[in-house]
């Protein structure tokens, strides 16, 4: 299938081709419909690009291009494609709620809904007349979730997914209008949203995604993730070219840490009193002290795209060319 200019930016940025996002809005209105297709049977799945991961209850579950799911019932060990996938769109992130209910989103704009632990899939939602892919999901409960993606794209449900509304986020200052590419959702304590965007911006919600504020993080890196130390509530976002920044204040202010790596980063995870990062240069680093410092504990000869650690403390990493060994507790080589 092909893909157009905002499509390509996406995947180019992870996969470090140097291709620049050139389109404006004008060029993502009127575009003729893709059909919707479902994804096809891949003897292979688990080795082409996953692009996110996580957790139903003890199963893994993973997606990425073409609209492969590929799950895990052994930490990681062994993979199986899912039965059902309703588009074959790239899929570029995945949220679970508990053991069967969860969601899963990308280009196309979709939102695909799965209730059965990720084995079959429905699809709730589609544009493909509108080039805007969702690059990120968030679901709080069973019927409040977020989804965020291209040109402040951003909708929100509280029925399980079932219908979605739009919602409004302020306007960057010196814009005329909100058009920052939203890049990746993520929860604080209480009913704190947080939304990493490009340009260094952080949009914040005190009130469960109904209202919402912009912090800049003085960089102006796209900030392609973002978590919350545990048990601290201390805030971490981090993203191209290695910039990695920490809030001690919800995100009223931040400060630039230096890690070792220039790899820009894929993915942050939390886990209680460890903080785990994957960056493009393949490197897997970690933090014992809330992000304060930062040490390699693996490398990869390829870049990653995205990690999740398991219920073992494993560390699961991902790349382009799918599934890479995982990463023991304590140990330092994949």
């Amino acid at each position: 299938m092909d893909v157009s200019k905002p499509v390509k930016w996406w995947l180019s940025s992870m996969m470090m081709v140097l291709c620049a996002l050139s389109t404006n809005h004008a060029d993502a209105q009127g575009m003729t419909p893709v059909p919707v297709q479902a994804a096809l049977p891949d003897a292979h799945a688990e080795r082409s690009m996953i692009l996110a991961a996580a957790l139903a209850g003890e199963r893994v579950v993973a997606v990425g291009a073409r609209g492969n799911v590929i799950l895990s019932d052994d930490g990681g060990q062994h993979w199986r494609q899912a039965r059902e996938v309703p588009v074959d769109f790239t899929l570029t992130a995945v949220s679970f709620v508990d053991d069967k209910e969860g969601w899963a989103v990308g280009h196309g704009g979709v939102v695909i809904h799965t209730v059965d632990g990720g084995q079959t899939w429905q699809l709730q939602r589609s544009a493909t007349d509108v080039d805007q892919p969702l690059f990120t999901v968030y679901f709080r409960d069973r019927l409040h979730g977020w989804a965020a993606g291209l040109w402040s794209l951003l909708v929100q449900t509280e029925d399980g997914g079932k219908t979605w509304t739009s919602l409004r986020l302020p306007v960057a200052p010196g814009s005329k209008r909100s058009d920052l590419n939203l890049l990746h959702l993520f929860a604080g304590q209480g009913d704190a949203l947080y939304l990493a965007a490009e340009q260094g911006m952080v949009f914040r919600s005190h009130d469960g995604g109904q209202h919402w504020d912009l912090k800049s993080t003085g960089s102006k890196a796209s900030l392609w993730s973002g978590t919350v130390a545990q048990p601290s509530g201390v805030l971490i976002v981090a993203g191209l070219g290695g910039k990695l920044l920490r809030s001690t204040d919800e995100g009223a202010s931040w400060q630039a840490m230096a890690i070792p790596t220039t790899g820009s980063i894929t993915a942050l995870q939390a886990t209680p009193g460890l903080l785990t990062a994957s960056s493009l240069e393949g490197k897997l680093l970690q933090s014992r002290d809330e992000g304060m410092t930062w040490k390699v504990v693996a490398a990869a000869p390829q870049a990653l795209t995205a990690l999740l650690v398991n219920r073992l403390g494993q560390v699961l990493m991902f790349s382009k060319e799918g599934v890479l060994k995982a990463v023991e507790p304590g140990k330092g080589k994949p």
